[in-house]
């Protein structure tokens, strides 16, 4: 027996680097037989060899040696020789002497033909699939995607079976003119119901108003901390200040000789006063001060703002001011001139409650009658904060495009475009609609008065001319009481406590007299309510005019006194103080 070397040992043991593994030697000559096999013409099928036994494969160690195969252990030209293209695959494991299958893209198209038979019947109309291939060799996605074609090619099949929709019939002249004239019945109680609906809510608008106005705008004159006067409703507040607004941004307009538009004065108003300003306040405005611009539409202005073109009509708004605060041919609103037409539109605004004022003295039992000019608050039991808003005025608007409406209108326009029956029909519509017009007009009926304030329920029984006269004789005093008569009253009320405390000052001092400045600071720390000196001063004179014999004023060099009665009852100083006051408040 021929020894072994120690170099074959070392070529089997372990990969060298240059001179490669045997097993992949032995991989590659078995993958060359297989390829000659492949490429041979086709003939009847050998029988596969038998299975290598486990003990001479490459990984064993020792028995690899003992059992070696010769093509490897021979010369290393024959090595050399067996040598594969570098586009053929080779096998990562180690190589059995099984079957190893090389699939080309035309046997791969040619399984996939067969996998899959699709056959669609023309005369059935529908699809048949046929799966050729065993389910051995179908993975578990490959079956969802045939499933969902198979789906789809059913649904595809299934519409195909929708018969067509049938043929409409043709459209008769007689339908034509039945559906024309239910258009034409519906239209006429549309519009019937539209005016009946304007009307009531035209009727109901100011008691809607009332209702829904939150509580700070009902009851906004009753939370005001200034002395009662003319003052004005929430909503006319709000208009006013509106006015100042639109002002102040016209005039900043003007005098930069630019062309004044409604939207810039909104977006402006809206930017100072946080509130929405719409063309219904400008025609508010424009009720109460006629005479403070000029609008018309045009076109053809500038504008940079997306959505807007330069062929739009705008509204445009132009101050009227005299020739005498112009410059240069150019307007110019100045500050003097702003004040005094914000001065104007108050006024106005004032004179507007004045007249809701007079017509409600008019409902009273009895009716009472109070010049303008000497009016200075508002009757006690007129509730200023539902006075009903401002009717706004009509602003110019854009000229519109002809629309037709009615069957006369349509008659004319397309004379030519219809057969004789049609314009015979539509003429006889149109008659139609005529007389039905005619005869559903009515006049409106004219809005009642309202009743006079009828009287407390705790009152029924008791004559009215028992305390109408004196009632509505206090009322008109009130009505047309002055400021400086509010203050005198004011103060008056306020004698019978001082006079009690200006008693018990004297009574404590046990003096005859008393300096002026001794006894204001006396009845300033004894009364409830703070008060400075000049106004205790101005209470003591008043008490001094109205009860000359019970205190007196001695000026005395440079200081002044004050001199007291004491003998005098005070009960009867209070009932002339409470006379004297009823006689100032009834005149």
């Amino acid at each position: 027996m021929e020894q072994m070397r120690v170099t074959d040992y070392f070529g089997q043991r372990k990969r060298p680097a240059a001179r490669g593994n045997p097993g992949t030697k032995r991989r590659k000559v078995q993958e060359a037989v297989k390829l000659e096999d492949l490429l041979r013409p086709p003939s009847t099928p050998e029988q596969p060899e038998p299975p290598v036994p486990f003990s001479l494969l490459p990984s064993s160690k020792k028995r690899g040696r003992q059992h070696s195969d010769p093509e490897v252990t021979g010369k290393r030209s024959a090595r050399k020789k067996l040598k594969l293209p570098e586009e053929e695959p080779q096998c990562l494991s180690p190589c059995s002497k099984t079957e190893v299958q090389h699939e080309t893209p035309s046997s791969l198209g040619k399984k996939i033909k067969d996998f899959v038979g699709v056959s669609l019947s023309p005369q059935s109309g529908t699809l048949q699939i046929g799966l050729a291939v065993p389910e051995a060799k179908v993975s578990s996605k490959e079956n969802l995607d045939l499933k969902s074609r198979l789906q789809k090619i059913q649904e595809l099949g299934q519409r195909l079976k929708v018969p067509a929709a049938p043929l409409e019939s043709k459209v008769t002249i007689t339908d034509l003119k039945t559906r024309l004239k239910q258009a034409q019945a519906l239209e006429s109680k549309i519009r019937e119901r539209k005016a009946e609906k304007q009307i009531v809510e035209h009727q109901q608008e100011p008691n809607r108003e009332s209702e829904k106005a939150p509580a700070y705008e009902r009851f906004h004159t009753l939370a005001q901390d200034v002395p009662p006067g003319l003052s004005l409703p929430f909503r006319y507040k709000v208009l006013a200040e509106m006015f100042r607004s639109m002002d102040t941004i016209v005039g900043m307009l003007c005098n930069r000789s630019e062309t004044v538009t409604f939207s810039k004065v909104k977006q402006g108003v809206q930017d100072m006063m946080r509130k929405q300003f719409e063309e219904r306040n400008v025609g508010q405005i424009k009720t109460v001060y006629p005479t403070a611009y000029k609008f018309r539409q045009e076109k053809n202005i500038p504008t940079f703002k997306n959505g807007e073109k330069k062929s739009d009509y705008h509204l445009t708004v132009e101050p009227i001011v005299p020739e005498e605060d112009k410059l240069d041919g150019r307007l110019q609103l100045t500050a003097s001139r702003l004040l005094e037409r914000r001065k104007f539109f108050h006024r106005s605004l004032t004179d507007i409650v004045k007249q809701h004022h007079r017509s409600f003295l008019e409902t009273l039992n009895p009716p009472m009658v109070v010049p303008d000019y000497q009016l200075t608050r508002w009757h006690p039991r007129f509730n200023v904060d539902e006075v009903p808003d401002v009717v706004a005025a009509e602003l110019p608007q854009p000229p519109q495009v002809q629309k037709l409406s009615t069957a006369q209108e349509v008659l004319t326009k397309a004379r030519g475009l219809m057969t004789p029956k049609m314009e015979k029909a539509l003429a006889d519509l149109a008659l139609r609609n005529a007389e039905t017009n005619a005869e559903d007009t009515k006049p409106a009926p004219s809005a009642e008065p309202k009743p006079a304030a009828a009287a407390p329920s705790a009152l029924k029984g008791v004559s009215q001319s028992c305390f109408t006269g004196k009632e509505a004789q206090k009322l008109q005093a009130i009505m047309t009481r002055k400021p400086q008569q509010e203050e005198r009253l004011l103060m008056m009320s306020r004698l019978p406590e001082l006079a009690r405390i200006l008693r018990n000052v004297f009574v404590a001092e046990k003096k005859p007299a008393l300096t002026a400045e001794v006894v204001c600071d006396r009845i300033i720390s004894s009364y409830r309510s703070s008060m400075s000196a000049g106004e205790m001063e101005k209470h003591l004179s008043l008490l001094v005019e109205l009860l000359p014999g019970w205190l007196t004023i001695h000026p005395i060099r440079k200081d002044t006194y004050y001199k007291l009665n004491k003998t005098t009852d005070l009960n009867l100083i209070l009932e002339r103080l409470d006379k004297k006051m009823k006689e100032e408040s009834s005149h």
